[in-house]
């Protein structure tokens, strides 16, 4: 095969190709010289059906074939070998390399340094598995490269919110150590690895598993309780927003158009989720009573796909993670100031989604099943209680009704994001955002707090 047939194949097969069952073709090959011993490959593929996408293909040449990587090959031409660089240690080295040549204020080419740290030459890379839209690889324990695969020009999200939160001293991430640019592209950037970290995820299917497996204990009897972290990872979310607002201009959040495009989402939602039909008029009104709002609530920057797989927990307290955005959105779009509340609302989604997801693994017999779904929602909703508590003594100051209504109409439109993203990707999943609409529906979902903002 040719060069581009080879790419392409290679693209059109690759997990974080988002082109996915659309049909397509290579139509451009762009390689740039970012530093000394430095290369990556700019890949343009145009859809049928039309537009088009650029993705980051950084290739690894070899006169003869590399057994150590062979399941990296993406192909052979111009009698060599070729293979997807990041499963390369030899390419991987060149990388870090250029970012320990590069100072602040001088970069090596493209690459760019945004932290005095000193960088562990002597470490290997390893290749993380499982990434749905990126490549990210460790540097021994030392650091953590982000390779991303789909270009745009701008800047990206996750760059310039972790150079403004480590500029500022923020503890609640990943330091930023540097980046590489050209013509306009972001295409890596290189982080504090943390490595003993533990995901947040998985600390809250652990507790609810704890709690399904004891038959007579409520939530905050286990010893698994979630509760305490909870009210940790809100203050570390309130601390982080209140950073963005000091570090991004900030603007007054147009409550008609939230709503108006909440709406539009419903409308679209329908076609895909008919079970929603049952629920419209009452989300609606969820929606709408965001209009009737007559205070001034604020946009400005926020992480944008704010869940428990976002956060990671180390011996130092909660960090955030990935403030790339929904990759599915437009950069503009990831870039837009919102309200925070959305990133709450995904919060409060997440808490809910562990608990059920745990849920699915018990209750054998009806009576069993009953039991779990009560537990289920005792451990929801002291979740959610304990991270609004966390949020809001951190900023100081308790939730009005006006934001009581704002998470809600969040909440629910995170929701029917969901139901459709389920409904196109796990069929059998998508009883989790349906059940949940429901609740809100009939208004038995409220969102508050259990303590004034004062107290310890």
């Amino acid at each position: 095969m040719t060069r581009e047939q080879s790419v392409a194949v290679f693209v059109g097969e690759a997990r974080w190709f988002g082109g996915k069952g659309r049909d397509f073709e290579v139509t451009d090959l762009r390689d740039l010289d970012l530093a000394d011993d430095v290369t990556t490959t700019l890949v343009t593929v145009a859809y049928a059906d039309g537009g088009s996408d650029l993705y980051q293909v950084p290739i690894a040449s070899y006169d003869a074939p590399q057994d150590r990587i062979t399941h990296a090959l993406i192909g052979q031409w111009d009698d060599q070998w070729h293979y997807d660089a990041v499963h390369d240690r030899e390419s991987m080295q060149a990388w870090l390399r250029a970012f320990a040549a590069a100072t602040e204020g001088e970069p090596r080419g493209a690459f760019h340094r945004t932290a005095d740290h000193e960088l562990d030459l002597e470490s290997h890379s390893t290749l993380f598995s499982g990434e749905q839209s990126n490549s990210s690889l460790a540097f021994g324990e030392d650091s953590l490269m982000k390779l991303f695969r789909r270009v745009t020009p701008g800047r990206n999200p996750d760059i310039e919110i972790l150079e403004a939160l480590t500029r500022a001293g923020n503890t609640h991430v990943a330091s930023l150590y540097g980046y590489v640019e050209a013509e306009d592209l972001q295409l890596a950037m290189l982080q504090q690895f943390l490595r003993t970290a533990s995901d947040g995820w998985d600390l809250a299917l652990v507790s609810a598993r704890n709690l399904f497996a004891e038959g007579d204990l409520h939530a905050d009897e286990v010893g698994g309780d979630f509760a305490g972290e909870a009210h940790r990872l809100g203050a570390a979310v309130a601390e982080v927003h209140q950073v963005l607002a000091e570090e991004f201009p900030t603007e007054e959040l147009h409550l008609a158009d939230t709503a108006r495009v909440m709406r539009d989402r419903l409308t679209a939602a329908l076609d895909v989720v008919p079970d929603l039909a049952e629920h419209r008029t009452a989300l609606v009104e969820h929606i709408d009573a965001v209009t009737a709002i007559s205070g001034s609530h604020p946009a400005q920057r926020i992480h944008g796909d704010l869940h428990l797989g976002q956060t990671l927990r180390t011996s130092l307290g909660w960090k955030l993670v990935d403030f790339e955005g929904e990759p599915a959105k437009e950069l503009d779009e990831r870039r837009r100031a919102d309200s925070p509340w959305r990133d709450v609302a995904g919060m409060l989604r997440s808490f809910d989604y562990a608990a059920r997801t745990v849920a699915g693994d018990f209750g054998a017999t009806e009576e069993e099943a009953a039991q779990i779904a009560y537990r289920s929602e005792e451990w929801v909703k002291r979740n959610t209680a304990a991270f609004l508590d966390g949020y809001v003594e951190q900023r100081e100051r308790p939730l009005d009704e006006e934001e009581r209504a704002l998470i809600t109409a969040y909440v629910a439109d995170k929701a029917i994001y969901e139901a459709v993203y389920e409904t196109r990707n796990r069929p059998t999943w998508v009883g989790i955002p349906l059940a949940a609409l429901t609740k809100l529906a009939e208004g038995t979902t409220e969102y508050a707090t259990t303590t004034s903002p004062t107290e310890s």
